[in-house]
């Protein structure tokens, strides 16, 4: 929640997408910035806040 927080005027959207199996991603407008299945652990914090100012950096 932190991110929404942080991202408040930039987010136009954020959708939880319920699934199993161990998976947990972070994607933002199309683009895989995070995947627990692909780490075998959860992000940090500064780990997505930087994922998505780089893809907002362009």
């Amino acid at each position: 929640m932190k991110l929404l927080e942080y991202y408040k005027h930039d987010i136009g959207q954020l959708q939880l997408v319920p699934s199993g199996g161990g998976k947990f991603e972070v994607t933002v407008d199309d683009e895989q910035v995070f995947s627990k299945l692909e780490t075998d652990r959860f992000p940090e914090y500064e780990e997505v806040k930087s994922a998505i100012e780089a893809l907002i950096a362009g």
